[in-house]
């Protein structure tokens, strides 16, 4: 189930769920008639996959109130709670004692509570203060929690666990934990999971119930994977892992049990991805074979020669189109290694055989500067080309869809609109769709519908590290563009803390009196004094006061209208200095402009910064970047601007940018409705990812519906990781 974020939850829930008499174990989930429910025992002869199918409410202090908080967090079934992961762990598994307190660490104790005091506040407030001793010394702890009462008897023993403070020259302990030393310890002592919350569920409860289904069911689940794949990966049991997972005996018995669960999840994840590559595969198309003349005589029409990289790809979509089946190629490229171009000779080559091309992009501006790049090159070739966006007036829509149902429009280059239902083509058969990780995944799907068996062409022009590529467009044959047109210069990029922002207007000055052009990228639109962070409207407003009107300003809450202008008066010249947000990252061009300025630059992406970077050094004269920062910088803030100005090649930059932020801030993938991960961590678990689609390569050879029994079992990992779409295809396949 998808990890929650944490929520502070009410005073009569935390009394119901995390009180003293929680002690629990599983019951049969299926009662005798007229009798209550008993506990279950390890030698009843019950399936341990279909035990966990039963409600949570059979486990004991889970009435149907708790069961709405669990519902909550989507956990119903004793099997969900089995994997609901920890989204961390604290380390209270070393012990110490009370003469080797050190100030501000953390730490377990065990000790007798040799004095108690109670004391009452206003508000009904309570307070604690307990003396604890082991032997070796005393030490103070102050307890907020009332209900602590009953267990901090002098004379009992306990532990605590928690940080090491101190008040008035002394060291007390800030309690985050407490349990009786008589008991198996659950949150102290240990390492401790730490699990997403929602209103009136708390951590220890929660520990209480889960330990209950890890220990009784975790050890007794069959394993989904094969014997041979397990023994080959060198793998963790399914079952021990599971019980591990949650309550690790040591930080090494923890590493293998994420290690093996990771490699489940990689698994999952790649059965759903080779059986996809493996379906349109299978899909019948027509294959279009271009005459040569006719590309050729196009070709020759460009005003500028390709690049080797370039020849190269357009021969692989070529070749592609000849295919039996439907083309389903990722092309990915540095900042201005001509991506746009490829996608039109590719348009044009289905053009070539009577057919029509769609390119979709994500933003309106970006879809106006496709139109304006490719059309004067297409009409030259005698090609019609139209743009298609949801602002378009109501006579251009209309004669724009009819010119696509009558084929008369040979290109139509637009945003979503282009997906919409009253969109239709007398012959689609090129699909392209640029920044495709910024669209949704039904919104992609929906453009390829619009044909039989289209062609589909996906354009990235932020390079995507090789695990992610394998993990989320593992099914698509990938071109890759790193040759940059000649004549591109490297880009000179300095870094600066804010406190030399008079330095750098002044600097602005003087390039803008000599005619030079800049950009001035904010990460916000409007102040938030919570994050400190500069805003576009504020900084516009301080740059007009150096600049009169030469300063314009975009960004994306603008309306439509009031952005084109914006971008039309800075690339005629009209304004000098654009201040926007990163609504400019991808895509614009503007060849004069020579100048970029990254306000508070430790708080974007590596690959962001590279995408921003490339809006300069588009033109023949030598371009400066500078990288405004606001100190201290953290160490993952100082490698990043560090990278950036030692490379400018994005492939590099993008693995980098892996290894610092993760793969769901690259992608975005909530955004964009790619999976996110609930274990795996390719930055870590990267290494597992070629192992685990090699296996499912094998195992789907054999057994592509995944029919045969250790199908059938391989079938629970699509289940428990969510991969429900390859199990619809495995349905209709």
């Amino acid at each position: 189930k998808p990890q929650p974020q944490p929520q502070q939850g009410g005073g009569e829930s935390r009394r119901r769920f995390e009180g003293a008499s929680m002690s629990v174990e599983p019951v049969d989930p299926k009662p005798r008639q007229g009798q209550g429910p008993r506990p279950l025992r390890a030698a009843d002869p019950v399936d341990p996959n279909a035990a966990l199918e039963a409600p949570l409410t059979v486990l004991r202090g889970v009435g149907p109130e708790t069961a709405k908080d669990f519902e909550r967090l989507g956990l119903s079934t004793l099997g969900d709670l089995l994997h609901y992961y920890p989204r961390r762990y604290d380390n209270y598994a070393r012990m110490k004692t009370i003469n080797r307190l050190q100030y501000g660490e953390e730490c377990t104790l065990i000790a007798t509570v040799s004095d108690m005091r109670e004391r009452k506040f206003k508000g009904n407030r309570t307070m604690l203060q307990v003396t604890l001793t082991d032997g070796t010394g005393t030490v103070e702890v102050t307890e907020f929690n009332p209900y602590r009462k009953q267990l901090l008897t002098p004379g009992r023993q306990v532990v605590v666990s928690g940080k090491v403070d101190q008040y008035l020259g002394r060291l007390t302990i800030k309690p985050r934990e407490w349990e009786k030393l008589d008991v198996e310890l659950l949150n102290t002592g240990r390492i401790v999971p730490v699990y997403g919350l929602t209103e009136g569920l708390y951590q220890r409860g929660l520990r209480n119930l889960t330990a209950q289904v890890a220990n009784f069911w975790a050890r007794r689940q069959n394993d989904p994977l094969p014997a041979e794949i397990v023994s080959r990966a060198a793998l963790m049991n399914y079952g021990e892992a599971l019980a591990q997972i949650h309550f690790p005996d040591n930080e090494t018995k923890l590493a293998d049990a994420q290690h093996r669960l990771a490699f489940d999840e990689l698994f999952a994840l790649q059965i759903g991805v080779l059986r996809q590559r493996r379906d349109w595969q299978t899909t019948p198309a027509q294959p279009l074979t271009i005459p040569d003349a006719g590309l050729e005589a196009f070709l020759s029409s460009l005003p500028y020669p390709l690049t080797g990289a370039q020849k190269r790809v357009v021969g692989e979509i070529r070749a592609d189109l000849a295919a039996s089946t439907p083309m389903n190629r990722l092309l990915q490229g540095d900042v201005g290694s001509g991506k746009t171009v490829v996608a039109l000779l590719a348009a044009a080559a289905v053009n070539e055989v009577g057919k029509q091309a769609a390119l979709m992009a994500p933003t309106e501006i970006l879809a106006r500067q496709h139109f304006e790049r490719i059309e004067p090159l297409a009409r030259e070739a005698g090609m019609k080309v139209a743009l298609l966006t949801g602002r378009d007036k109501a006579a251009e829509r209309r004669a724009t869809l009819e010119g696509l149902d009558a084929g008369d429009i040979d290109i139509v280059v637009g945003t979503h609109a282009l997906v919409q239902d009253n969109v239709a083509f007398r012959d689609l058969a090129l699909a392209i769709v640029d920044e495709q990780h910024r669209f949704g995944v039904h919104q992609r799907l929906a453009l390829g519908e619009k044909g039989e068996a289209v062609d589909v062409l996906v354009m990235t022009a932020t390079p995507i590290p090789r695990t992610l590529v394998l993990t989320y467009f593992g099914d698509m044959d990938v071109s890759n563009l790193r040759e940059k047109p000649a004549g591109r210069q490297k880009i000179d990029t300095r870094a600066a803390p804010l406190e030399r922002i008079d330095d750098v207007v002044a600097g602005l000055q003087r390039a803008i009196a000599s005619g030079a052009r800049a950009y001035w990228v904010c990460p916000l639109v409007a102040e938030n004094e919570e994050l400190d962070v500069a805003a576009a409207q504020d900084r516009f407003e301080d740059l007009q006061k150096h600049f009169g009107a030469r300063v314009g300003l975009v960004h994306g809450q603008m309306k439509g209208k009031e952005k084109d202008a914006a971008m039309l008066a800075f690339q005629r010249g009209e304004t000098q200095v654009l201040v926007a947000t990163t609504v400019i990252e991808v895509g614009v061009d503007v060849p004069e402009a020579t100048i970029i300025v990254i306000e508070h630059a430790e708080r974007f992406g590596l690959a962001q910064l590279h995408q921003l970077r490339g809006r300069v050094g588009r033109g023949a004269q030598q371009s400066s970047c500078i990288l405004l920062y606001k100190g201290p910088l953290g160490e993952t803030a100082k490698a990043r601007i560090s990278i950036l100005r030692e490379s400018d090649d994005g492939f590099r930059l993008a693995e980098e940018d892996l290894k610092l932020r993760g793969e769901g801030e690259i992608l975005g993938t909530r955004q964009s409705g790619l999976p996110g991960f609930r274990l795996a961590d390719l930055s870590v678990h990267g290494v597992l990812l070629k192992l685990a689609r090699e296996d499912v390569d094998a195992v789907l050879e054999t057994d592509e519906a995944l029919t045969s029994e250790r199908g059938r079992a391989l079938r629970l990992l699509l289940y428990l990781f969510e991969r429900d779409e390859a199990v619809k295809l495995l349905r209709a396949g």
